[in-house]
C-alpha cells in the first residue's frame, strides 16, 4: 500500500505500520503536544482500517494508558468511525495520527472513549508510557520515534489546521442535522392541538364549527330548504349532526323509545283489524246472510 510505504519512515511525531499478517489493522505510536502535560509521553494504538477506506473512516483505539482517551475502547473523535458524516476520504491514516496529537488537550466532554483526568494525573501516565510493551506486534514504542529534536514545524502547524478543519466540519453538520430537525417539526402539523380544541368544545358544550379545522371538515347548510331546516333542528340526532355536541343521555335514550312506540302501535291496530274481519266473518257463515262478494266489500271497505 502507498500510505504504508510513505509511513514506514518513522518521524519525530507519528509512526504507523499495518500488521503483516492483517492488512487492515495497523499499530501506530504517537508522542505527545509539546507544552502540555502529555509531552513527555508516547502513546501506542491500534487503527482497524474498513473494507470502504477511504470511503468510510477508520475506527481508533488507544492502547497506553493517557488519561485523556479510554484504554481498549474505539474513541469517538469527528475523524473517526463514530462520525462518518464528517469523514473526507482526502484524508488519510496521517491525518488520523495528527488529529489524535491535536485532540489530546481537548476536552472528553462525556464523548464515547474520552477521559477527563486532572493535568497531574496525565504526567504521572505520560512517564510510565514509555514502559508500554505491546504484545501484538511485540514493538515499545519509545523505540519507534525520532528524538524530539527532530520534530517538524510544518507538522505542528499541520495539527493545528486538521483539528481546526474536522472541528468546524463537526459543528456544520450539528447546525445542519439541527435545522434539519428544526423544518420537520415546523412542518408537522399538529394533531395535539386539533384534539384538545375537540376535548375543550366537547366539555363545554359549544359548537365546533368555531374551530377552523373542525369547520372544514363539517357539510355546508347554507343550501338547506328552510322546511328541512326547522324539521332538522327539532330533532335531537340531527342537532348533533349539525355540530352540536350534545350528550344528555336522557335525549339520546328517548329516540329509540318513541321509535318502538310507534312500532308496537302500527302492530297493534294490524292485529285489531285482522281479529274483527275474522269474527266479521265467522258471525257472517254463522247467519248465512252474507255471500262472499259482500265480505270482500267489507274488507276492502275496512282498509280504505
Amino acid at each position: 500500500m502507498r500510505e504504508a510505504a510513505e509511513l514506514s519512515s518513522p518521524t519525530g511525531e507519528y509512526y504507523a505500520a499495518p500488521l503483516e499478517e492483517n492488512l487492515f489493522e495497523w499499530h501506530f505510536t504517537v508522542r505527545g503536544p509539546e507544552g502540555s502535560e502529555f509531552q513527555e509521553g508516547v502513546y501506542h494504538g491500534r487503527i482497524i482500517v474498513p473494507t470502504e477506506y477511504p470511503m468510510k473512516p477508520p475506527d481508533i483505539i488507544l492502547l497506553t494508558p493517557n488519561g485523556r482517551f479510554a484504554v481498549g475502547q474505539k474513541i469517538c473523535l469527528s475523524i473517526s468511525g463514530h462520525h462518518p458524516e464528517t469523514w473526507q476520504p482526502s484524508w488519510s491514516i496521517r491525518t488520523a495520527l495528527l488529529a489524535i496529537i491535536g485532540f489530546m488537550t481537548t476536552p472528553g466532554k462525556g464523548s464515547i472513549g474520552s477521559l477527563d483526568y486532572t493535568p497531574e494525573e496525565r504526567k504521572v501516565l505520560a512517564k510510565r508510557s514509555g514502559n508500554y510493551h505491546c504484545d501484538t506486534c511485540g514493538l515499545k514504542p519509545y523505540t519507534l520515534l525520532l528524538p524530539p529534536s527532530q520534530s517538524s514545524t510544518v507538522n505542528k502547524e499541520e495539527v493545528r489546521e486538521i483539528v481546526e478543519s474536522v472541528q468546524l466540519k463537526g459543528e456544520k453538520e450539528k447546525e445542519s442535522v439541527a435545522s434539519s430537525e428544526a423544518t420537520a417539526t415546523t412542518s408537522t402539523p399538529s394533531t395535539t392541538s386539533t384534539a384538545a380544541v375537540i376535548s375543550t368544545a366537547t366539555a363545554s358544550g359549544s359548537d365546533l364549527s368555531q374551530s377552523p379545522k373542525v369547520a372544514a371538515q363539517q357539510p355546508s347548510t347554507a343550501s338547506t330548504p328552510a322546511g328541512v331546516t326547522a324539521g332538522v333542528a327539532a330533532s335531537p340526532t340531527t342537532a348533533v349532526g349539525a355540530g352540536r355536541m350534545q350528550t344528555d343521555n336522557s335525549v339520546e335514550e328517548s329516540v329509540p323509545a318513541n321509535g318502538f312506540q310507534v312500532y308496537d302501535l302500527v302492530i297493534g291496530i294490524i292485529v285489531v283489524l285482522i281479529s274483527l274481519l275474522v269474527l266479521r266473518r265467522f258471525a257472517d257463515q254463522g247467519s248465512g246472510d252474507l255471500t262472499v262478494d259482500e265480505t270482500t266489500e267489507d274488507v276492502a271497505d275496512m282498509s280504505e
